[in-house]
């Protein structure tokens, strides 16, 4: 999710970020303004290593995050052991199978502390012993209305009571779940303008064209599935005989999908 920035705007970033003009860089750590300027300029890429140095002693971040080698500000020395990840975890962050940006969001996300401390209630039956307590309370009343007043079988307040009693599995289903619509869409909701978010996949990428290219074509949404399905199969729509055409229409015709009747016209219809 997160956004992969040059060495330029990292630089200029930093500087933004402590509310410094160019001069007043300048004058902290003893490099012309002109040259931290260049060095802010997308075009400029010849920049010194003492100046690296320098830049990252000031804004105390790591020579690795200026120059690139990594998303994280700050050089960690923490001992594993200290994070309590096993080996297998390890491996799997280290495995890329999924993507490791988003995990981080997830974690840094409020919304997360929520999810686990659900989850350590639920998993270790912290909670348990009041859930029960709970619904033995609610027994009791109910079979004491049962000896002292013997209510039909039907009766609103047995009724009432019956349905009282507390699931500690969907109890915590039902939070848990919150919890995890909660971080979601906070994280969906900070990237709706992100379109640079994610990590988009070459067949992600040729589909989207594709579909874009589609809704520039004047026809029927039926004949611009065929021409998507077309695409998809490598075949040149524009070159299909009126025959060839003709056949797929018929094929088309046998999907369920196609709900509405598809313009016998559109082979006319091509860009």
């Amino acid at each position: 999710m997160q956004v992969k920035l040059s060495i330029q705007e990292k630089l200029k970033d930093l500087r933004v970020e402590k509310r410094l003009t160019l001069e007043e860089l300048s004058k902290a750590i003893g490099i012309s303004s002109s040259a931290l300027n260049n060095y802010e300029n997308d075009d400029y890429k010849d920049i010194s290593h003492y100046s690296i140095v320098a830049l990252a002693k000031f804004y105390n971040v790591s020579t690795d995050y200026l120059l690139g080698l990594t998303e994280n500000r700050y050089q960690q020395l923490t001992p594993i052991e200290e994070l309590h990840l096993d080996d297998a975890a390890i491996e799997k962050l280290k495995s890329r199978r999924f993507n490791n940006r988003l995990f981080s969001e997830m974690i840094c996300n409020p919304a997360f502390d929520d999810l686990m401390s659900d989850a350590e209630i639920y998993v270790d039956g912290i909670a348990s012993m009041q859930i029960q307590n709970l619904n033995t309370f609610v027994d009791h009343a109910r079979n004491e209305i049962i000896r002292k007043y013997n209510p039909a079988d039907n009766d609103h307040e047995i009724k009432t009571l019956e349905a009282s009693h507390i699931s500690e599995k969907e109890y915590f289903t039902s939070r848990i779940h919150e919890d995890i619509d909660k971080l979601f869409l906070d994280i969906k909701e900070n990237h709706k303008n992100d379109s640079a978010s994610g990590s988009t996949t070459p067949i992600a990428q040729e589909i989207t064209k594709d579909m874009e290219e589609m809704s520039q074509f004047h026809g029927s949404p039926e004949e611009k599935q065929i021409i998507l399905f077309c695409r998809r199969l490598g075949i040149n729509y524009s070159k299909l005989s009126q025959e060839e055409f003709k056949t797929m229409i018929e094929i088309f015709k046998k999907s369920p999908l196609m709900k509405s009747p598809i313009n016998q016209r559109g082979k006319k219809k091509h860009k």
